[in-house]
């Protein structure tokens, strides 16, 4: 009878765990909408669309993140490194703050706490905002743990234009971990993609961490296969740190197109709050000539 109670107690206590963390990371999805949301066209013929790793900006720099993105009225904005709820930045949410700076629906997601380390608090997370409703919400834990077991996460969701689904995908990959690991990680966000019909069109943008020559290569060649497309070139550097020697110039965040075809697009490095740079650009749903456009062409093997 003894062995039973304690098999018992113990099976329970497995369970209240596993509960325990279920509930912690269901806490660690977050959507909304603003109290004064903005109105989408409902027949949009273009849409423009960034993505912008803001290094976790906060208080005066978060307004001039949102003051910068007010001006470029995009449909569909991709963040990377927001914290919701972190000492460093004051305990703010900042997702739902830049929601309702920019009158969008928005969803929040981070990954894991690592399982050693005494920092308890949550990991900065990734973003979407869109004046259309997101729906299907998905987190995804990216696999593979970087350094000190930290955990990196991308967030998918469906909005629909001109009655047509599109699904969209904010991806912030780790940087110190090896090439075919980081290409596992890009993978994943494809993984969750195919759940949909290949007709689909569909928007990725984020901070890839693809520093290194080879990584640039092989996320292009991942993406070119299933049949995405970019605007923008591999030499086009998107993150400038400064150091006392030189500056350090790297091409980490991308914006990949499927089923769209870009119209204009640039990287604004005129917005200096974050070591990263904004990636926007505009598009219109239209069959896509890759002939015509040698960015859109897969690199060389």
């Amino acid at each position: 009878m003894t062995r039973i109670l304690t098999i018992a107690l113990f099976l329970t206590a497995c369970v209240l765990m596993a509960a325990g963390q279920q509930t912690n990371e269901s806490q660690l999805l977050e959507t909304g909408r603003s109290t004064k949301p903005e109105k989408p066209e409902e027949s949009a013929k273009e849409i423009s669309i960034v993505t912008y790793n803001i290094r976790w900006r906060t208080g005066d720099e978060l307004k001039r993140i949102s003051d910068w993105l007010i001006g470029k009225r995009p449909s569909v904005i991709a963040l990377q490194e927001v914290d919701r709820s972190k000492q460093r930045t004051n305990q703010a949410n900042n997702a739902r703050a830049l929601a309702e700076q920019l009158g969008m629906n928005y969803a929040w997601a981070a990954p894991p706490l690592p399982k050693s380390g005494k920092d308890k608090e949550e990991e900065t997370g990734v973003e979407l905002l869109s004046s259309y409703p997101l729906r299907d919400v998905t987190r995804i834990v990216l696999p593979h743990e970087g350094p000190g077991g930290r955990w990196r996460v991308a967030l998918g969701a469906t909005i629909k234009i001109n009655k047509a689904e599109v699904r969209v995908y904010s991806v912030h990959a780790e940087t110190r971990i090896p090439l075919d690991q980081k290409i596992d990680q890009y993978r994943a966000v494809l993984d969750d993609l195919k759940r949909f019909p290949k007709s689909r069109p569909a928007i990725v943008m984020g901070d890839f961490n693809s520093w290194e020559p080879a990584t640039v290569k092989g996320v292009r060649k991942l993406f070119t296969s299933e049949n995405f497309t970019t605007p923008f070139d591999d030499q086009d550097d998107t993150f400038k740190r400064n150091a006392v020697v030189f500056d350090l110039e790297l091409k980490l965040d991308w914006i990949w197109l499927r089923g769209f075809k870009a119209t204009n697009s640039a990287i604004d490095r005129s917005i200096t709050v974050s070591d990263h740079f904004p990636l926007w650009a505009v598009t219109s749903f239209a069959p896509i000539d890759s002939e015509a456009n040698p960015k859109t062409r897969p690199a060389s093997d």
